[in-house]
């Protein structure tokens, strides 16, 4: 082996030495051989100058990785992995105080330029032996190289030998000359060993971090999911997922929203849509009867009426449009909700017809001496419940004598007193519904007009009537 260092297997390391006088320098008579050199102290029981370890008398004598390791007269800081075994110590002498071994191979200049030879020689695990070293003298502090290479030149893998100190969660990693202890991914050293790193205080994700032992994930609030890149969150589209909206869903920004149609309402879950039953808000959407349908309401008229719009009930008239039964004989009159048929000669004796819906009773039969002189027949229909008072019907004379005055009265047909008169002038009155009436039912009023002339001598009577009688059918409806 030649007395080189190949420089791929090499490791440097810079040493501070002070060297305190020089090895080529005379001694003196005057010299009392009690002193030593830096690193050395004397020891009286042996006479000889003892080795200071400095690794444990210097706090902190290596930085880093480097690893302290002691030799004579010195230390050496070396990395963890190196292992230093030194020769034992031979007898210094004061005089001699100046050669002394140390296993390393120190090349230096001094300051005027002297040089002094050192040979020195290193004993490590891997036996490996160095050459003369040059030294300066005069108290010269030196910057000092240390190349420790094999007798074969080649590299030593520590890792694969298993001679290294990483730890088990750590890798080991080969380099020229030594190895390093490398953390897994996410982790971190700190000293020896290795700390988890909490990557979720970098704020990676975008939502929510989870970290997890040399790792982490991101995960998304409800209604996103993860995108391509792990970590930013994307809005899901649950309506094109199958949301559970029953009728209609309408996505929005991390979420949705389930609405219904019209005449649903939305179910407590806020998905379901139950049917709204309107008829159960109010009783009057319809004029006459509500049917709640699927979404939707619709009202219904009873028989004889017909659906006005979408909710009154207007009636249907029968007598005109055909839909009765009434013989040739018989006139049609349309009421509410129905129609009813009446003979068209309906005189009773003994008044005789002389016209339609016209009677009149002969001045020659005694027995009309009491009766109204003529008889109209008329027909009306009003509404059940109707407000009062009310006015129905107006009572008009056709034919008026001169100077003669009129009177109005209900001459038969009121029992209950349901109707009263109230007369306009001398020629016309008003037939007044007096209390609220509930159908279906029939009234025949007998109106009469009372003429009394005293410039006429009828039979020795100076007053003489006409009657209406009018037929009133009070509907089942209020409309």
């Amino acid at each position: 082996m030649q007395g080189v260092c190949v420089p791929i297997l090499c490791v440097c390391i810079c040493v501070t030495v002070l060297l305190r006088s020089a090895i080529s320098q005379p001694r003196s008579e005057s010299d009392t051989y009690t002193e030593c050199t830096d690193g050395y102290h004397w020891d009286p029981q042996t006479e000889h100058c003892k080795d200071i370890n400095e690794c444990e008398t210097i706090p902190d004598a290596c930085k880093g990785e480097m690893k302290c390791f002691n030799h004579y007269g010195g230390y050496l800081c070396l990395p963890r992995s190196a292992s230093l075994i030194p020769a034992p110590e031979p007898p210094i002498t004061p005089a001699q105080e100046t050669a002394v071994w140390v296993g390393v191979w120190f090349v230096g200049l001094g300051v005027g330029g002297g040089q002094v030879a050192w040979r020195v020689t290193l004993t490590l695990y891997m036996s490996v032996m160095l050459h003369d070293a040059v030294f300066a003298h005069n108290n010269s502090i030196l910057n000092v190289y240390l190349c420790i290479a094999s007798p074969t030149n080649t590299d030593i893998d520590e890792c694969e030998r298993h001679e290294h100190d990483c730890q088990p969660s750590q890798e080991c990693i080969n380099s020229v000359g030594a190895f390093t202890c490398q953390c897994p991914d996410g982790y971190r050293k700190v000293g020896t060993e290795c700390v988890d790193i909490d990557e979720c205080r970098y704020r990676y994700c975008q939502h929510r971090c989870v970290n997890v032992p040399g790792s982490f994930s991101c995960q998304c609030e409800p209604g996103f999911q993860l995108a391509g890149n792990n970590r930013s969150c994307i809005d899901v589209n649950e309506c094109e997922m199958g949301a559970p909206c029953s009728q209609r869903c309408y996505n929005t920004y991390g979420t949705f929203l389930c609405r219904c149609d019209q005449g649903y309402e939305l179910g407590p879950d806020g998905f379901e849509c139950k049917d709204i039953d309107e008829c159960s808000y109010s009783s009057y959407l319809c004029q006459y009867q509500c049917v709640n349908e699927p979404g939707k309401f619709s009202c219904v008229c009873p028989e004889g009426y017909r659906l006005l719009g979408t909710r009154m009930c207007q009636d249907i008239n029968e007598c005109e449009t055909g839909e009765h039964e009434c013989t040739e004989t018989q006139n049609c009159v349309n009421i509410h909700g129905r129609y009813q048929c009446v003979d068209k000669n309906s005189c009773q004796e003994p008044y005789i017809q002389v016209s339609d819906n016209r009677c009149v009773c002969p001045v020659s039969n005694p027995a009309c001496r009491e009766l109204p002189f003529s008889i109209v027949h008329r027909y009306m229909s009003i509404t059940s419940e109707r407000s009062v008072p009310s006015d129905i019907f107006q009572i008009q004379a056709t034919s008026v004598s001169a100077r003669a005055y009129n009177t109005f009265r209900i001459r038969s047909g009121d029992e209950n007193g349901d109707f009263y008169i109230r007369q306009i002038n001398n020629i016309s009155a008003m037939l007044v519904l007096a209390r609220a009436v509930s159908g279906p039912r029939e009234y025949t009023l007998d109106l009469e007009m009372v003429s009394i002339n005293p410039l006429v001598n009828y039979q020795n009577n100076y007053q003489t009537s006409s009657a209406l009688r009018l037929s009133i059918y009070v509907g089942p409806y209020t409309f």
